[in-house]
């Protein structure tokens, strides 16, 4: 006798869900303070770190302004150093990213591809992103010699010259570390004068390795395979110059990490969170911390700082919820 098997189209698997006291979303200094705090309160935190473990601070090759370093320290060691001290209380990080929240009742409820997490209380501390130029060639050499990350792509530009756009503190770090690989290093900024702080500026200056170019944006990203050469427009002349290079390294700002949050909860015009002086946002019950919610101060310190405050206050929170 000849059986048939019959096979019925198979379904999406149920996802499983999970309940938690304090959900981390971010694993930068922000997330990582969050989750040490709250690991020692006792809440059993969970951190949804996303893909970038460590935040915008492990791309920094050294961080020197984070106290009790006074030799300087590593992004990346920074941020192993966080994650230890924060499992060893007992913290737990998982290498997930959230795809869908929704805060409209407690317990909250956020979703990643695999699985579903009930909510007592959120710490949103997903950081921001680097900006982009949006100039022809720019989104079609990336990776062939455009770059958002000088510890990341350094290496690759040995002998060879490199600009970095830029005049913020990341943009003349990210040139100082440049001049490790590279036979010159150009920054261009738009503005008359860097914004920097008074001792980074100064080593700019100084470096033999590193010329500066003011009142000038780029236009234009040229190239065939990989990156060959800028265009250049002064703001003020309006005049136009190509400038020949084997590298574009771009520091221009970020753009919060708030997608996900639209509709929500409250945000200014830039996308930032806002957040009280106790880090409690529009919600009761959930709190931003770091750059998501701090478009002034931006440092690893202050990052840290609202991670904890953020994290005493869901103590406080759930103490009375």
């Amino acid at each position: 006798m000849d059986f048939q098997l019959n096979v019925q189209p198979s379904s999406s698997p149920v996802k499983s869900t999970e309940s938690v006291k304090v959900l981390v979303l971010g694993s930068g200094p922000a997330g990582l303070a969050a989750a040490l705090y709250a690991a020692r309160a006792d809440l059993n935190p969970l951190v949804l770190s996303g893909i970038d473990l460590g935040g915008q601070a492990a791309l920094t090759s050294t961080i020197e302004n984070y106290p009790g370093f006074p030799e300087g320290v590593g992004g990346v060691e920074l941020g192993d150093l966080f994650q230890k001290q924060a499992e060893r209380f007992g913290a737990r990080i998982e290498l997930d990213s959230a795809s869908t929240v929704d805060l409209s009742q407690r317990p909250f409820r956020v979703s990643t591809y695999s699985k579903d997490y009930l909510v007592n209380a959120l710490i949103i501390a997903t950081g921001a992103s680097p900006n982009h130029l949006n100039v022809p060639g720019e989104k079609e050499m990336t990776g062939h010699g455009v770059s958002y990350c000088a510890t990341c792509d350094g290496w690759f530009f040995k002998g060879k010259q490199v600009v970095v756009v830029g005049g913020g503190d990341s943009a003349l770090e990210e040139g100082l570390f440049l001049t490790r690989f590279a036979s010159s290093v150009t920054i261009v900024h738009r503005r008359d004068s860097f914004r920097a702080g008074a001792i980074l500026q100064r080593r700019v200056k100084e470096d033999p390795k590193i010329n500066y170019i003011f009142d000038s944006v780029v236009t234009k990203i040229a190239g065939e395979k990989v990156v060959e050469g800028i265009h250049l427009q002064n703001v003020k002349s309006l005049a136009e110059t190509y400038l020949p290079t084997d590298g574009i390294f771009i520091f221009i700002g970020h753009t919060p990490n708030t997608t996900l949050f639209k509709g929500q909860l409250d945000m200014d015009e830039n996308g930032y969170l806002r957040a009280d002086g106790k880090m409690q946002t529009s919600v009761s019950g959930v709190y931003a911390a770091g750059e998501v919610a701090d478009p002034v101060f931006r440092q690893v310190i202050t990052s840290a700082g609202m991670g904890a405050a953020a994290a005493i206050q869901v103590t406080n929170f759930l103490g009375h919820n």
